[in-house]
């Protein structure tokens, strides 16, 4: 038995020594806690993780791994974003990247896409499914972020 509880540690020890950044930088918390923040941050209630969108969102993900770093949507019933990037491209990196596009007074995009962003802090958004899958045809990963309801509704403000 002891042998086996020191295999074993020794098991996690080296998982976590290999794969410290991958885990932490990409876990449910951290999809999360990224979304709710820029949620508060504009007054709007915090999203819940859900497996099913969870699912759908990792299903898309290795079908379309390959086409990295084309990204194509898929046109399902949930709201969605996509992104494509190398090994440091976390969860929390990308919604933050796409905040800065976004002008609430005009409800307008100023210098590049705020769709993404919209979609993020969107008010009637309040389930989040999200996966990762490192691209087949080259060292980038690919995140896709699924939302329920979905938002993004022309003509309305997101919050």
């Amino acid at each position: 038995m002891a042998v086996f509880k020191i295999t074993f540690a020794l098991i996690c020890l080296l998982t976590m020594a290999l794969f410290p950044s991958s885990f932490a930088q990409n876990s449910i918390k951290v999809y999360l806690d990224a979304h709710n923040a820029a949620k508060t941050q504009v007054g709007v209630g915090p999203m819940k993780w859900d497996n099913h969108l969870a699912t759908y969102a990792f299903n898309y993900a290795n079908k379309q791994q390959h086409n990295c770093p084309k990204l194509v949507h898929s046109g399902g019933p949930y709201g969605e974003n996509l992104a494509a990037g190398t090994e440091d491209f976390s969860g929390k990196l990308v919604v933050n990247m796409w905040r800065r596009y976004y002008d609430y007074g005009s409800n307008s995009c100023r210098g590049g896409a705020c769709g993404h962003y919209t979609h993020v802090v969107w008010r009637n958004s309040i389930r989040l499914g999200c996966a990762r899958v490192r691209c087949s045809n080259n060292n980038w990963w690919y995140v896709i972020y699924n939302y329920a309801p979905a938002g993004n509704v022309i003509g309305r403000l997101p919050y």
